[in-house]
């Protein structure tokens, strides 16, 4: 960490909150994990999310949900899980930039001798490790699930963690962009929360009208978590697209904080 102060400091300040997150996942996916043998023999779960297709798709259940793949998809990973990493990404975009503005902290960082690019790159770099030791516990989490009767394909449970992980980096990158260059707390927090939930509802609502279907490919949610990642795995289409989604935000942001004012 000597290398990298920024990330360091950004670290320390973000301490408790990575920790609750973890924590409170991995409590949530182990209690997911021991229910499991309680229902999977249960055919009204089955029967009632057959009957309530407009529901069973609102809450991202798709086929059966008494199966292996799709308990935990229902229960986590179409769900509940994208939505804590994304809490987690986008108040730390929000709170990187905006947040230390408005505080004055990152007026005393800049006041080092460092380049804008390298602060800009080494909040990126927070923002991607919260994402990823957060998906990776509960990737931990789920691994005693053959104990459990839970079979899950560890290679697609893998990549469908990938998924997730990609996901909250690339909404956490478009609060930093927005942060980045208005310095507006509270518009980027907005702004961004309003395009993750469009992105769910267009990914979980639109296969279910027939010319709105089209429209779930402009979903970062359908290329990481709504198109049964966990039964065929991310895809490299997804990969692809989640990959360069982030590359192109990443960019923004480094260049709109190169040019922001902090005065402004």
């Amino acid at each position: 960490m000597a290398t990298a102060p920024i990330a360091a400091l950004d670290l320390r300040l973000r301490r408790k909150s990575l920790i609750g997150y973890s924590v409170g996942m991995a409590g949530y996916m182990l209690v997911i994990v021991a229910l499991y043998p309680a229902f999977k023999n249960s055919s009204n779960l089955d029967k009632l999310t057959q009957s309530s297709e407009g529901v069973a798709a609102l809450f991202g259940i798709s086929g059966s949900i008494t199966s292996p793949t799709g308990w935990i998809s229902a229960n986590a990973y179409a769900n509940f899980f994208p939505l804590i990493v994304l809490l987690l990404t986008i108040g730390y975009g929000v709170a990187a930039f905006a947040g230390q503005e408005r505080d004055g902290h990152l007026e005393l960082i800049l006041s080092l001798p460092y380049a804008r690019a390298r602060v800009a790159g080494e909040k990126i770099g927070v923002l991607v490790l919260q994402a990823v030791i957060l998906s990776a516990v509960v990737l931990a989490t789920l691994l005693p699930g053959p104990a459990f009767d839970l079979h899950l394909p560890l290679g697609h449970l893998t990549t469908a963690t990938l998924g997730i992980v990609l996901l909250g980096v690339d909404f956490g990158l478009l609060a930093m962009a927005l942060a980045a260059s208005t310095g507006n707390r509270g518009s980027s927090l907005g702004i961004t929360s309003a395009v993750a939930a469009a992105s769910y509802l267009v990914a979980t609502l639109a296969p279910l009208v027939h010319w709105a279907k089209p429209a779930r490919y402009a979903s970062l949610f359908y290329w990481s978590a709504s198109n049964s990642q966990l039964e065929h795995g991310l895809g490299w289409a997804g990969l692809a697209i989640l990959a360069g989604t982030g590359a192109i935000l990443a960019t923004i942001t480094i260049r709109s904080f190169n040019h922001h004012d902090l005065r402004g």
